[in-house]
């Protein structure tokens, strides 16, 4: 997809600022440090329309994109090793699970480090989303920190949790490895979605 026009619409803190569902959604998990700042810029090829940061957590909110008018980009907060309480980690979760809850998104992506197995909040997402049927995939980043080998083994262990290798798509924000391959299936997601006239 050519990017045309991407605009922050508003990050929400809690539900009530939601904005009215009015286009498809793309919603993007994962750990505080799996680089979704990153992936997020790399693929509306903006440098800085997410912020990244060296410190893990930096996402505090529902931010929420509109992408050529057409469908709304939904960052979710990261989990896991953001140095925050544990009252302000209860809160991300609440707020997140409000999101799926009152809005579920046409299509789910769930960031995974590429260099790591899966952690127990991985599997537990997975098996949440499965349960839903709620349609996803799993993007394994940070695939350019690996040789070809590490990155072949790395991928057959996620596989053996993940099971279905059309899941999986192993991408890189620094040299756009894998970018072409989600958007291709967000564009297949926008088509299912999109009435026809």
């Amino acid at each position: 997809m050519k990017i045309v026009q991407c605009d922050f619409v508003t990050g929400a803190g809690d539900p009530a600022g939601f904005p009215p569902p009015a286009l498809p959604e793309v919603a993007f998990m994962g750990r505080s440090n799996v680089g979704k700042s990153s992936l997020l810029n790399a693929l509306l090829g903006r440098r800085q329309l997410a912020r990244t940061g060296s410190t893990p957590g930096r996402t505090r909110q529902v931010n929420f994109y509109r992408v050529n008018g057409a469908c709304l980009f939904v960052d979710l907060p990261g989990y896991g090793f953001a140095r925050v309480s544990r009252s302000m980690r209860a809160g991300w979760r609440n707020l997140v699970e409000a999101y799926f809850r009152r809005r579920p998104p046409n299509l789910a992506i769930l960031l995974v480090d590429a260099r790591h197995p899966l952690t127990d909040m991985d599997r537990d997402l997975i098996e949440w989303l499965q349960d839903r049927q709620m349609p996803f995939l799993v993007a394994a980043t940070k695939c350019d920190k690996l040789s070809r080998n590490e990155l072949q083994r790395s991928l057959k262990n996620h596989l053996s949790e993940i099971h279905r290798p059309e899941l999986l798509i192993p991408c890189s924000a620094l040299t756009r490895a894998g970018i072409p391959k989600l958007w291709a299936a967000i564009d297949g997601t926008l088509h299912e979605t999109t009435p026809t006239h």
